[in-house]
């Protein structure tokens, strides 16, 4: 799955962002004090919008060091070249005490992967922690976690929830409805067009980094045709939803042909049924 991640400093003031984009933050050149080695980051102006796959960091920090050292332990945990900095560094801002203990070796952990579409802020002492997770066993280790490995003197406000599976809501819309088109074409017909546009309004609040768009057909007719009218067909959803404003890097297209019935092709209602578009939500990506 792809997240966003966001880290955010102001007066030691962190914070990391992550879901349908990411973002994290990322160490400026190193100083002459010592500091752990790591790829340079990319530095981006402060309008930056992250792209799914990337974190992205920003805020204020009071050294190159306490900088550097925030880098290295995100990219360690997300992979070089996916930090975006937007950190910067102020001799003014004074980190309270162990500051680079409880929040570079404690907050800043691998458990954060296990959060889509979320935000940490670590402003001072407050932790606040925000987005979504896969189960409630998950949210609650996480929450423990800090808990135990930070002293009392730091204060966690969580917003963490589970995700709703993203396939439901869409299998709810779409249920015992069918994206039609006009005879052995690619073309959408009118009823085609409104289910379509139903689902345009609709998908913006899917939170599935991907959505998969599939064409399926019945046996009629020879299996090299069909597979390239249900890829055409797909084709045809995605440029349709496009054309509504949704993003096209949100579509994945496929054609299946009759690989993939879901009834029997002896009977009519049976190949009605597999003259389908099935869309498939990927939710987190790894």
């Amino acid at each position: 799955m792809r997240r966003i991640f966001s880290l955010v400093f102001s007066l030691v003031f962190l914070m990391v962002c992550w879901g349908a984009r990411d973002s994290i933050a990322q160490p400026a050149p190193a100083s002459s004090t010592s500091t752990p080695s790591s790829l340079p980051a990319p530095v981006v102006p402060a309008n930056f919008i992250a792209q799914p796959g990337q974190v992205v960091v920003s805020g204020t920090v009071p050294d190159e060091r306490t900088k550097a050292e925030v880098f290295h332990k995100l990219q360690n945990i997300y992979g070089a070249g996916k930090v975006i900095d937007q950190i910067d560094v102020r001799s003014d801002v004074v980190t309270p005490r162990d500051w680079s203990q409880q929040v570079i070796n404690n907050v800043i952990s691998s458990s954060l992967k296990s959060i889509h579409r979320g935000q940490l802020e670590i402003d001072g002492t407050q932790i606040r922690l925000q987005g979504e997770v896969e189960s409630e066993p998950v949210r609650q280790s996480i929450i423990d976690t800090l808990a135990r490995s930070l002293n009392q003197s730091y204060r966690i406000v969580s917003s963490l929830r589970v995700a709703v599976n993203q396939q439901v809501q869409l299998d709810k819309l779409l249920a015992n409805r069918i994206v039609e088109f006009h005879t052995n074409s690619a073309t959408l017909t009118d009823k085609g067009q409104q289910l379509l546009d139903e689902l345009a309004d609709i998908l913006p609040q899917i939170n599935s980094d991907k959505i998969q768009i599939i064409g399926h057909t019945d046996v009629t007719g020879n299996r090299a045709t069909n597979l390239a009218l249900s890829l055409a067909r797909a084709e045809a959803v995605r440029a349709y939803l496009v054309e509504k404003g949704l993003s096209p890097n949100r579509f994945e297209t496929m054609g299946v042909g009759p690989d993939q019935p879901v009834a029997s092709n002896a009977t009519p209602e049976g190949r009605a049924k597999n003259r389908r578009i099935e869309f498939r939500a990927t939710n987190y990506a790894k």
